[in-house]
């Protein structure tokens, strides 16, 4: 009898996640379309398969555990199709395996946007390659003749021995790879494949406030199998501002400030996506200080509103001043008590370390 726990590699105690998970990795690993011609990776397959029907199921789960085996609850698994029908339930498309025409391949391709691009939903124009039939020969891949190892139906009956007794089941022929023909002679446009590469070009609608990492998904835009086409997925990938940083719906930039307008306070105008935004820098304002300016950032997801334009203060100290500009802050630090250098004192420093 097959310890299902063990096929699966998880405790007895395991939780429904934690079954499912184990199946998702090793049901990938041992895909047939990822192991062409292996029979020890095809029969692994129908095991895993076998034990996640039976522990994600609660009713046979507890008949197996309590008798060993759940075939009164309903018996497991039959042929290739059923496995596949669920390795599709649990992985969310169907899988190209068991006879059935594959879809084709989902597409990733990226998409500059500026931060400006952002502020509301809008659509963009994209060029890619993909796949598509080959007119040449109808997508047929040249002349095509039925495959002798299997009569033209694509699978080939297994019989597998079980403790009820002897079951036939159907499995993808090698010959032809579940296809039912080979080809007698090759397409010269497409070598063979049945697909050509085409260059598509596209609208896509970008909602406001977008993240980097967010895929958009459109549906049906990927290659073309015989299955039907897969999908288009486009990657956002937001340009640097000149000016400004983005944090998640806040923009930050960094004001650079002199002396007089620190300690005394200005009116500056800070660059938004928008246009020029008006700010008020307060008297005796700090490096690093932090001012929020709420409505000027990025779109939130779900129209929650706007960012915030968060304005980071630093400090300019000037290395070469005028000379009426040193006697105006020579000034002002005797009138405030404060310690500095005598007149002359730098220039003594610098002819010592030149000569």
């Amino acid at each position: 009898m097959n310890d299902y726990y063990a096929i699966l590699g998880v405790e007895r105690n395991a939780s429904p996640e934690e079954i499912k998970r184990a199946y998702r990795r090793l049901a990938l690993k041992y895909h047939p379309d990822k192991n062409p011609g292996d029979k020890e990776a095809e029969e692994r397959f129908k095991q895993i398969n076998e034990a996640y029907a039976v522990l994600s199921d609660p009713e046979k789960r507890a008949q197996y555990d309590r008798y060993g085996t759940a075939a009164p609850a309903g018996g497991g698994i039959g042929g290739v199709g059923d496995l596949f029908d669920l390795f599709e339930q649990v992985f969310g498309f169907r899988s190209p395996g068991g006879g059935r025409a594959p879809r084709g391949e989902d597409l990733e391709v990226r998409l500059g946007l500026e931060l400006s691009d952002l502020l509301h939903d809008g659509e963009k124009e994209l060029e890619y390659d993909r796949l598509v039939p080959c007119e040449a020969c109808g997508g047929q891949g040249g002349r095509r003749q039925a495959c002798r190892s299997c009569g033209g139906r694509g699978t080939l009956e297994q019989i597998q021995r079980t403790f009820f007794g002897s079951m036939v089941t159907q499995v993808p022929c090698g010959t032809c790879r579940g296809r039912g023909y080979v080809l007698s002679e090759a397409c010269a446009a497409c070598r063979g494949q049945g697909r050509v590469r085409r260059r598509e070009r596209i609208r896509v609608t970008v909602p406001a406030g977008i993240e980097e990492n967010q895929l958009l998904r459109v549906s049906g835009y990927g290659n073309i199998g015989p299955g039907g086409p897969g999908d288009l997925f486009v990657r956002p990938e937001i340009r640097p501002h000149p000016h400004l940083v983005r944090q998640g719906a806040n923009l930050v930039y960094e004001l650079r400030l002199g002396l007089a307008q620190a300690a005394l306070g200005a009116r500056v105008q800070i660059p938004g996506l928008e246009g020029e935004v008006a700010f008020e820098v307060p008297p005796g304002t700090g490096e690093g200080e932090v001012f929020e300016l709420e409505g000027h950032g990025l779109p939130r997801p779900g129209g929650r509103g706007r960012g915030k334009l968060q304005v980071v203060t630093r400090i300019e100290v000037p290395r070469n001043l005028p000379k009426k500009a040193r006697e105006l802050l020579r000034q002002y630090a005797q009138e405030v008590g404060e310690e500095v250098a005598p007149e002359g004192f730098w220039e003594k420093v610098k002819r010592v370390f030149k000569g």
